[in-house]
């Protein structure tokens, strides 16, 4: 059995890496991955995020520790949770999106993302999270289809890149 956990805020450092880790994995992310601004904004917001109580969260995050490092995650599932006006197709008007699942390389292929996204799943679930979205690498949407996720269409998007 996989022991995931809800992360804590002293798993924000480690939640970076996993972060790095996964662009650097992606085609499009590899050449801007590395050191950078980013991670210490990222560190800070999910110290943060991670520090209300448990029936204010927006960002639940579930991990699995490193078996051989203290300190250390092998894996990760982060989400956040959104309160949209509610619709005849959502009547909660809640809204998730998952946007950062990864595993060490080390630790690859023994489960760990399964698990931790499973938990994430679970939580969105338990609070009656209407509609669940994420944007899958050709790596990851075999695990997420077989979680329930399938296509959707988003017609229009714009992105913006702030210096």
């Amino acid at each position: 059995m996989i022991d995931v956990r809800p992360a804590v805020p002293a798993d924000a450092p480690e939640l970076v890496r996993l972060r790095n880790l996964m662009f650097e994995a992606m085609p499009t992310m590899a050449d801007l991955a590395g050191p950078g601004p980013w991670q210490a904004s990222t560190e800070a917001i999910l110290r943060d995020r991670l520090a209300v109580p448990a029936e204010r969260l927006t960002m639940p995050s579930f991990v699995v520790d490193d078996p051989g490092r203290p300190g250390a995650l092998a894996a990760c599932a982060v989400g956040t949770l959104e309160q949209r006006l509610p619709a005849p197709g959502n009547p909660d008007g809640r809204f998730g999106f998952v946007f950062n699942i990864c595993t060490d390389p080390g630790h690859r292929l023994r489960g760990y993302a399964r698990a931790c996204t499973e938990a994430l799943v679970d939580w969105f679930d338990s609070r009656r999270v209407g509609r669940i979205d994420l944007h899958a690498s050709s790596g990851g949407e075999a695990l997420y289809r077989s979680l329930g996720f399938g296509e959707h269409s988003v017609p229009l998007s714009r992105q913006r890149s702030y210096d």
